[in-house]
């Protein structure tokens, strides 16, 4: 009985970690002989749905030593073009006023591993790269008030709590008659016992549910 508790008790904490658990930012940068590109997107963490944009930073070694310049016009002759899965789209990719910035815009409609793909070349040096980016999330995200989806996943643990509650009622109560005066008591403390502890895991869940998540 104890058992059942403490597990329903842990699932349910558990699920609510999860969901608080913060997403990693990051671009990629490759290299095309002397040339980078960083690749990413936009707005961070990117959410299916939500206006975005793919961004793209060329460089090249500038005329002192650890210092990198913008390369203008890099698409002049590369083209940029991205996938999901077997899906692909050739973007139209727009320069930024800062120089060796650039950028496409892009409403992103699933969740899931999005990558670019780079071909042709920037003044003669060849590319030919896909690239991988940060994977597309749910507006669970960010939702806020948090949507019902969260907590169905909370409530569906409770359930599956209650109802292993429920079965351990019903076997107390099915091996509960004894001719003994006293195993009556004996039944009716351990009714109650574990119905105490259904109220516990019931109130303890719904503390996690109704909490403010991250």
């Amino acid at each position: 009985m104890r058992a059942v508790v403490v597990a329903a008790l842990s699932l349910a904490a558990a699920a609510c970690l999860a969901l608080q658990a913060p997403a990693a930012l990051a671009h990629t940068t490759v290299s095309a002989g002397s040339y980078e590109i960083e690749v990413g997107w936009g707005l961070e963490p990117p959410v299916v749905g939500i206006w975005n944009t793919f961004v793209f930073h060329v460089t090249e070694p500038g005329e002192r030593e650890g210092v990198k310049t913008g390369v203008i016009n890099a698409f002049r002759d590369m083209s940029a073009t991205a996938t999901f899965g077997g899906v692909t789209k050739t973007l139209e990719v727009n320069s930024d006023p800062r120089p060796g910035y650039y950028f496409a815009n892009v409403i992103p409609t699933r969740t899931g591993s999005y990558s670019i793909l780079l071909e042709g070349e920037i003044s003669g040096t060849a590319v030919n790269v896909d690239v991988p980016i940060e994977d597309m999330e749910s507006t669970a995200l960010l939702d806020f008030p948090p949507s019902g989806s969260a907590s169905d996943r909370d409530v569906e643990a409770l359930r599956a709590a209650v109802t292993s509650l429920q079965a351990e009622v019903d076997r107390i109560a099915s091996e509960g008659t004894s001719p003994d005066p006293a195993g009556g008591a004996t039944y009716d403390v351990a009714v109650m016992g574990v119905s105490l502890g259904a109220v516990a895991v019931v109130l303890g869940v719904l503390a996690l549910v109704r909490r403010p998540r991250a």
